[in-house]
């Protein structure tokens, strides 16, 4: 088991690349199972959760192989429509691949999912979706049993209560093979369901109102397979920028999509940071700013993202006044209050918003991470403490986030990953 050990206060300069969204190839890896063939997903970034989906569909008999940030996924010859707790239980991602064997072979066995360890976030949206478009689900055993009732899903109007990420991916690829034409409606609008909508048009799919929250559906008898480049990781891209803003740096990102980071860039400016951008490049100067505190309230796209919620907690806790952040995606996603009040933060908890007074310094200790974006906010912190911060069981952020430590290195943290005996 590997910790990060962080010696605070260097000031970050210089320029680091992006990484592809994990986020988004988690989505595209299913979207295989859909066709027959060789797909290549390029721009996929080497993160622990990548690994996790080749297992799973490997397990599924996707021929799989990962080279220089290249995924080949051949569909041809698809053996099992059961995907086994071993794999599921490790991301709860692995649901995607409900939709996609229920809509080809017409039944699916899938584990209920793991992933991060925070709070509950039931797959009901999931279920009552594939419902609507004529499958039978029973839970039994830990697993989700699907059966299409006929020999084919049927087209039906899906309207979610909530806004859903996971949920919208899900029925969007179950009903791009169900007979008729199906509307999604409330559907996410993030650039990770763009995409793979996007995805599944260039495989043959037809679908209407991508980028929006309506999309609507005309059910097609086969697709085939294709190729697409992954987008840049906003979420990634985010937690640079304000690693930059927390040690009053100045830096450059590449292969960045400004247009998905909106309100990330208002709240960075409305604290101080001068930022230049055009859609692929960022530049961000904290360098000479009195930081300002700035309230968030994370909400859904283009909303400020409920992933970037731990990284400005972290950041506000270094800004002299009083802040507040409210999450309303996840109402109690605040495992990392306890772990940043360990390095000095000033941080309470009312319901689901945290109240920030900022602090003159943190200063080191140790913690533990408990999921991937907390882990990411007890980085940063580290990165802003004055002494020595050891960060625990860094195998969460390592699901998310391609070798964090080196592009930190590249624009002068001292970082260092080490291996520890810890159990």
């Amino acid at each position: 088991m590997d910790k990060f050990v962080i010696k605070g206060g260097k000031v970050l300069k210089g320029t680091v690349e992006v990484s592809g969204a994990k986020n988004s190839v988690l989505a595209l890896m299913p979207a295989v199972l859909l066709n027959n063939g060789k797909n290549i997903i390029t721009n996929t970034p080497e993160v622990n959760d990548i690994y996790t989906m080749m297992k799973l569909l490997k397990q599924l008999g996707v021929e799989a192989t990962f080279d220089n940030h290249t995924l080949t996924l051949d569909s041809t010859n698809i053996m099992s429509q059961t995907a086994p707790y071993e794999h599921v239980k490790k991301m709860r991602a692995s649901v995607y691949v409900l939709g996609p064997l229920l809509a080809k072979y017409g039944k699916a066995k899938v584990s209920m999912p793991g992933g991060c360890a925070w709070g509950p976030r039931p797959i009901d949206l999931h279920l009552k979706a594939m419902e609507k478009l004529g499958a039978v689900i029973e839970l039994d055993g830990g697993y989700i049993i699907a059966k299409s009732r006929r020999k084919n899903l049927v087209g039906a109007r899906i309207n979610f209560d909530i806004s859903s990420v996971g949920a919208t991916g899900n029925a969007l690829m179950a009903a791009v093979l169900a007979k008729g034409e199906s509307i999604i409606t409330n559907a996410a609008a993030e650039p990770e369901i763009t995409q793979l909508a996007e995805y599944l048009i260039s495989m043959g799919a037809k679908i209407e109102g991508v980028g929006s929250n309506i999309l609507e559906i005309q059910g097609v008898d086969e697709l085939k397979p294709a190729d697409i480049e992954n987008i840049p990781d906003r979420i990634e891209a985010g937690t640079l920028l304000i690693a930059a803003a927390m040690t009053k740096g100045k830096i450059k990102l590449t292969k960045v999509n400004s247009k998905h980071l909106n309100l990330v860039i208002q709240k960075l400016e409305d604290s101080g940071a001068k930022l230049r951008y055009n859609n692929k490049i960022m530049e961000i100067d904290a360098s000479r700013i009195k930081p300002k505190n700035v309230d968030v309230t994370t909400s859904i796209y283009p909303g400020f993202p409920t992933d970037m919620q731990a990284q400005w907690t972290a950041f506000m806790s270094v800004v002299p006044g009083s802040s507040t952040i409210t999450d309303t995606i996840y109402l109690d996603r605040f495992k990392h209050i306890p772990e940043l009040t360990r390095l000095g933060a000033d941080i309470e908890i009312l319901r689901n918003s945290a109240i920030v007074k900022g602090v003159e310094m943190l200063k080191g200790a140790t913690v533990m991470s408990t999921d991937l974006r907390a882990s990411a906010s007890l980085v940063l912190a580290g990165l802003a403490a004055k002494g020595t911060t050891e960060v625990l069981r860094i195998y969460h952020i390592d699901r998310g986030y391609q070798r964090i430590e080196e592009k930190l290195q590249a624009l002068g943290a001292d970082i260092k990953r080490v291996n520890t005996k810890e159990f």
